[in-house]
């Protein structure tokens, strides 16, 4: 039986000798707020869809050079778009895909599947002219070969189905292949590549070149051996090949870097992979590859572990993570990465030994409740905020 400590090791939380921790985040919390509606007591208000509304929003994607800014309302089963970054409270939507209109709802718009609808989208990505959604329930990734310009505009491709009209996990096959997907969450376009997070089938997959037809294979599958495969962990402890709910993906020239929340890790590798299965350099978040325990068995975090960390994104010389169930934000140096690094940044709980949903009070600019996905430009760093329904714009720290 597993033993975990509930008292909180405070020794074990310090920052190790001699590292300085200035603020990651502006300490006076986020610039820009969207989403968030309260009464006039400070209670959450009605989250019914509307132009500024969120629900449960598990993607943020910003365009580069200064170009739009994607939501996915997730529990609304909408992509969000702003035609540039808002700077304003609450500021309304310009267009979404997924509704007929900005006060309705429901998966596929209550009707069946098509190159318009969506079921539960999460991952957003864009490299400012192809953009990419992980529609996770529809099973597929939705590509547009150019930014959508008006709402409802039909995506141009589909990967994991064979047609805009399917919506079956792996294709209605008890096992995968290499163009099936089942529950995708994560998806980033990167270095003219597209990297997906098959969840469901435990594996990250990639295609080398961006894909140009409905339903097109990938090249390289990492968490499994093969494209036939969907074990947890590889079939094994996980280690250094195997995954366990991959989440997400971040790329930054040539490394690459998993969230590997249900082994409460990040996975990295140093340099594009070659093979199937071929295992990461070094982890983030357990002190060996065979570690796999939430905040390494126990309750209360420190400044080492990681608890379902569902998003990353590098952003000047940072890894910044979502550490999803620790209800927090941490960053790790660039350019010290190595097995289980010491996190140098803290956002949202007070040290590194806390926790807890918005600290355990109403929700304020400077907390998180589940934090999903990140997205970073120029200054500003957007998290999906995901259990207080809303969306924070915050600025790194000078």
């Amino acid at each position: 039986m597993m033993r975990i400590s509930l008292s909180p090791d405070y020794r074990r939380a310090l920052p190790p000798v001699g590292m300085a921790l200035p603020p990651m985040l502006d300490p006076a919390g986020a610039r820009v707020v969207l989403g968030n509606q309260v009464d006039a007591n400070g209670l959450p208000d009605s989250v019914a869809p509307k132009p500024h509304t969120l629900f449960g929003p598990r993607g943020v994607c910003f365009a580069p050079h200064g170009g739009p800014f994607f939501v996915a309302d997730t529990g609304h089963h909408r992509l969000m778009v702003w035609n540039k970054g808002p700077d304003q409270d609450n500021a309304p939507a310009d267009l979404l895909i997924g509704q007929p209109d900005f006060f309705s709802e429901g998966r596929n718009a209550r009707g069946v599947v098509g190159a318009a609808t969506l079921n539960m989208p999460t991952g957003i990505s864009t490299d400012g002219t192809v953009i990419a959604v992980a529609d996770a329930w529809n099973h597929r990734v939705l590509i547009w070969r150019t930014l959508p310009e008006h709402s409802n505009q039909p995506a141009d491709l589909v990967l994991g189905q064979a047609d805009f009209l399917s919506g079956v996990a792996n294709r209605g096959d008890a096992v995968p292949a290499a163009d099936t997907l089942n529950w995708c969450y994560g998806v980033t376009v990167a270095d003219g590549r597209l990297f997906v997070a098959d969840t469901g089938n435990r594996r990250v997959l990639v295609w080398n070149s961006l894909p140009q037809r409905n339903g097109q294979a990938a090249d390289l599958v990492l968490g499994q051996t093969d494209m036939v495969t969907r074990d947890d962990n590889a079939s094994g402890s996980g280690a250094a090949v195997g995954m366990r709910w991959p989440h997400s993906v971040a790329v930054d020239d040539s490394r690459i870097l998993v969230a590997d929340a249900g082994n409460n890790r990040i996975m990295v590798w140093t340099s594009m992979p070659n093979a199937d299965g071929a295992p990461c350099s070094f982890v983030l978040g357990q002190s060996s590859f065979d570690g796999n325990d939430h905040n390494r068995a126990g309750y209360h975090p420190d400044y080492r572990s990681l608890n379902m960390p569902y998003g990353t994104v590098v952003h000047n010389g940072l890894v910044f993570c979502a550490d999803t169930a620790n209800s927090r934000l941490v960053g790790y140096p660039l350019d010290d990465l190595g097995m289980d690094r010491a996190a140098s940044g803290l956002a949202a709980q007070t040290g590194f030994c806390d926790k807890g949903d918005n600290r355990w009070r109403f929700a304020a600019r400077d907390s998180v409740c589940w934090p999903f996905a990140l997205s970073a430009s120029g200054t500003t760093l957007a998290v999906a905020d995901t259990g207080n329904n809303r969306v924070l714009l915050w600025e790194v720290a000078a």
